[in-house]
Order: C-alpha cells, then sequence, then structure tokens
C-alpha cells in the first residue's frame, strides 16, 4: 500500500506536494519527489520491507529511469532471477525495482509478465513515461488529462478541486505513453486454458465436476495464500464469518503454523451478529490469536461521514458493508500491517444471491466476466480505501490472476445454484474437510447484513431526508438517486469531494 501522485506535460510540483498531502493515509513511513525531464513523480510509502530497501521513487544505477509504485508484484523474485541472469545488478529488495528493470529492458509490453496487483509511472530524462495498471484493477488509479498535461494519483481526493471534473479511472490491464495513448496490457482471463481443458475433458461437460478439478481449486487458492504471504511485517486476516475469508483464514493458518508462528485474525459486529458468533467458532477451532471488536447502533452511525470520505462513493451497499470493514481495518492495524481479505470468491463461483436467478450456462459466464470487469470500482475500492486510510496493505488470494484464470475457465454449469445446490457450490465442495460442517455449507450473508450495518444505517439515513427534499434533490445525477438513505449519503459526498462529478466514476449496485 503506498501512495502515488504523477504528472506528464506542464505542472507545477507545489500541486504535486499538495495531492501527496492528501494521501499522507496511504504511506505514513515515508515521501520522495523527483522531476524527470517533463515528468514529476511523487511517492508516500507504507513499509512491508525495511525502509531503507524501498523508499521511492526507484531509479536505475545511472539515474536515468526513474519509477514509483503501489501494491505487490508476487513473482518478483522469479523475475528478478531472470533480469540478473541478463546482467542487472539490483541494489533493493524490493519487488519495484525488478519492474524498474523489466521495463528497462523490455519495456511496457513486458508489464504482461507481472503476478500481483499493481499501478506503476515510470519516467526517463529522454522523455520515455508510462503509467501501467494491473489487470482486475486491485489497485486504484485515476487520471486527468487537460490539454498537454496528464495527471496521476491513487485516490480521487487527492486532485485539486479545480481539477476533479476532469478525473477518469484509469482503465484496468492499460498503460499509457504520450506516443501510443491507451493500450490494452493483459485481459481479464476468460477462456479456456490447455490445462483447464485438460481437466475438464474435450466431451459433454457432465454435471459433476472430476475430482482433478476440485483439486486444481484447492491447489491454486492454497498458493495463492502462500503467495500473498510474503512480508517483513506481521500478517493476519479479516475475519467475517462467512466462506470466503473462513477459507483463506484456514490455509493462512496452516502456513503460519508449519512456519512457527500464530496467525492473528480479526472480527466486528453487533453484539448478537451472525458473522461474530461464526468467526469466534472458526479462531477457535483454527488456534488463532483473534482479536474482535462489538460495536453500538450509534457507532456505525456516528463513523458514517468520515467513512463517506474515505470510500469516496456514496452506494447505499458499499455504504453497508465499509462501515464494520472501517471498524475491523482499525482493530487490525493496532497488531499487523498487511491482511489477508476473501474479496473476489463471489465474483469467481457466482456467490450473490442474483446469480441464482440465472439459469444460462452462457448467461452466467457471462454475468461473472461484466462483475469481475467492475470490480475495481465497487467491492475493490471499499477494500483498497478502507485499508489505506488505516496503514494497511490488503491482499486477495482470490484474485491472484492463477485462479481468476482458472475460476473463469471452468464451465458455469458447475457454478448454477438451484434446489439442489446452493450458491458457492463448487468451492465448498473443493474444500470438504477445512473447515467445520455448519460453517462450510453456512447460508451466505452479505457483509453489511452479517455484522447487522445495513438494517441500522438504512433506517436511520433513510429517516434523514423527508419525501419533499427526496423529490427535490434526486435528479442531481444521472441515474437519479433511488432512495432518500442514498440521498443522504450523497450530501456527505459532496461535502468531502467538492467539485466531483460522480458521473463515470462512482458504480452504483443494482439495488440500493
Amino acid at each position: 500500500m503506498s501512495a502515488i501522485v504523477a504528472a506528464h506535460g506542464p505542472f507545477d510540483p507545489a500541486e504535486g506536494h499538495r495531492m501527496l498531502d492528501r494521501l499522507t493515509h496511504r504511506g505514513p513511513d515515508g515521501e520522495g519527489a523527483v522531476q524527470v525531464g517533463e515528468a514529476w513523480l511523487g511517492h508516500r510509502r507504507l513499509a512491508i520491507i525495511d525502509l531503507d530497501q524501498g523508499g521511492q521513487p526507484l531509479h536505475d544505477p545511472d539515474r536515468d529511469l526513474w519509477l514509483i509504485g503501489d501494491g505487490e508484484v508476487y513473482n518478483h523474485l522469479r523475475l528478478r532471477s531472470a533480469l540478473e541472469q541478463r546482467g542487472h545488478s539490483f541494489r533493493t529488495r524490493s519487488d519495484h525495482e525488478t519492474v524498474l528493470h523489466l521495463l528497462a529492458a523490455d519495456g511496457p509490453e513486458a508489464l504482461t509478465c507481472l503476478w500481483g496487483m499493481f499501478a506503476f509511472v515510470a519516467a526517463s530524462e529522454d522523455g520515455t513515461f508510462v503509467a501501467a495498471r494491473d489487470p482486475i484493477g486491485i489497485t486504484p488509479l485515476y487520471w486527468a488529462r487537460e490539454g498537454d498535461t496528464a495527471i496521476f494519483a491513487s485516490e480521487l481526493k487527492a486532485f485539486d478541486p479545480d481539477r476533479r471534473n476532469h478525473v477518469e479511472p484509469f482503465p484496468p490491464g492499460h498503460f499509457w505513453t504520450p506516443e501510443t495513448g491507451l493500450r490494452e496490457v493483459d485481459a481479464i482471463p476468460a477462456g479456456q486454458s490447455a490445462a483447464v481443458r485438460e481437466l475438464v475433458g474435450d466431451g459433454e461437460v457432465t454435471d459433476e465436476p472430476p475430482e482433478g478439478v476440485l483439486t486444481a481449486i484447492r491447489d491454486t487458492l492454497v498458493t495463492a495464500v502462500e503467495r500473498c504471504m510474503s512480508a517483513d511485517v506481521p500478517i493476519g486476516t479479516l475475519l467475517s464469518g462467512g466462506l470466503d475469508s473462513s477459507l483463506v483464514t484456514a490455509i493462512a493458518a496452516q502456513v503460519a503454523e508449519r512456519e512457527g508462528w500464530r496467525l492473528s485474525t480479526f472480527s466486528v459486529g453487533l453484539a448478537d451478529s451472525e458473522d461474530l458468533a461464526a468467526a469466534r467458532q472458526l479462531a477457535s477451532a483454527l488456534g488463532t490469536a483473534h482479536y474482535e471488536r462489538i460495536y453500538t447502533e450509534d457507532e456505525l452511525i456516528d463513523w458514517v461521514p468520515e467513512l463517506i470520505g474515505v470510500l469516496e462513493s456514496f452506494d447505499p451497499q458499499l455504504v453497508h458493508s465499509s462501515v464494520p470493514n472501517l471498524l475491523v481495518s482499525k482493530l487490525a492495524s493496532r497488531h499487523v500491517k498487511v491482511v489477508l481479505i476473501g474479496e473476489g470468491a463471489d465474483e469467481l463461483f457466482a456467490g450473490y444471491a442474483h446469480y441464482g436467478q440465472i439459469e444460462s450456462d452462457e448467461e452466467l459466464h457471462a454475468a461473472l466476466i461484466e462483475t469481475i470487469a467492475g470490480l475495481h470500482a465497487g467491492g475493490l475500492q471499499r477494500v483498497d480505501r478502507v485499508a489505506g486510510v488505516n496503514g494497511l496493505e490488503p491482499r486477495l488470494p482470490f484474485l491472484d490472476v492463477d485462479l481468476v484464470e482458472l475460476g473463469l475457465a471452468l464451465p458455469a454449469r458447475w457454478k448454477l445454484a438451484h434446489e439442489d445446490r446452493g450458491e458457492k457450490w463448487l468451492l465448498r465442495t473443493a474444500f470438504e474437510g477445512w473447515l467445520p460442517d455448519e460453517l462450510l455449507w453456512r447460508r451466505k450473508a452479505q457483509f453489511g447484513e452479517g455484522t447487522g450495518a445495513r438494517a441500522v444505517l438504512r433506517a436511520h439515513f433513510g429517516a434523514q431526508v423527508s419525501d419533499e427534499e427526496f423529490a427535490r434533490e434526486r435528479s442531481q445525477v444521472d441515474p437519479p438517486l433511488r432512495t432518500p438513505e442514498e440521498v443522504a449519503y450523497f450530501r456527505l459526498f459532496q461535502r468531502h469531494l467538492t467539485g466531483m462529478d460522480p458521473e463515470g466514476i462512482v458504480t452504483r449496485f443494482v439495488e440500493p
């Protein structure tokens, strides 16, 4: 987790420093900036490895090519070894220095080699400039183009108010240079790889997946969790008590035990919430160092005004899940710097309730692709902003590129929910024996629902806007605001993000 600010073209460095100041929460451990030809690069850093090993901007030995980045590249050691064999020398252990050398050697097309979550901007004295973002958009990046100037930043709030109407999300899986414009690096993998075709077979898809498919799901997720547990600082998991975070926690607890340390887990909820009870049960079964925060209804309500500014959204569903997420992240930040999160499983294995209304394999597959393509402006935005404001780095094993490729390549027929099979049956079956049965087959609840936040917030903020006010204010955005509750959140959004037009920036879920 870091903050990046960059510009190409005419730009006042004072504006860059103002932008960095608004992102101090993402990088409390260090700041750096450099003017490189026509470019300006600024960075704030959360130290996940030794501070003297990863300060940015990074530069090559000749101080010609400079780079700033956010996120984590999981296969950097393999890439570093290959680059060393080609004669490259490294000054730090930073995974981002590997990217610096990769760009110097092979240009931006080489970014297809990266596994992980990332946003990078690099510039050199000869005028070379490139900005890039990972294929799913796990790591945030926004940009604003005015005349000959392009400005980049990690969050919307970084931009000066008079720039905000020009801000757009930088598209996932793309890079930009002044010469080539915007180009796609890598699309979300949606087809069947040769390995998956071998697992599934060439004949007609059966109703029952072969055992090899279940093994592949299990092994790929285990590897993804292991990959996410590389850090020089304490690691924990945000344990909601739902299936996804429980599986990540069960795997991580095994890894920690094998390496001789005890995993920390963190949960929140109202005193009688379902999630809190389920998380407590699993933590006890796994023997983790478990921490929990029981909040009141008044606390939930009191945190919303601050949460809207952190989240940079006014969508009710996102707000419902983000308040408890904010509180559990505050709890976790007292003990660890890296947290593993279960985000992404619902999109890969059809966990949401509306998927249950789909009966066609083709329609379900298309719906999953569309949902994952929009994750960067929905669930991933919540994960990033809430972790970032608390000085945490979130890592998401379910969105490891290998698991995404496998999950989307599997026939959608195995993910269809019907009376004999509940949601995420395929994932649950693959991990039989890893969790107590009552947790493995527990009914899915949205995080805001399971923690008790949804009902509380909906009732309170819905009552803050009269019928007359709702009729008068709902058409401020297109499409119109849908409920009095959403109007209340939009008022707070306007207060925090002066001058921001939410169209094209704020994703709103199907149901408020």
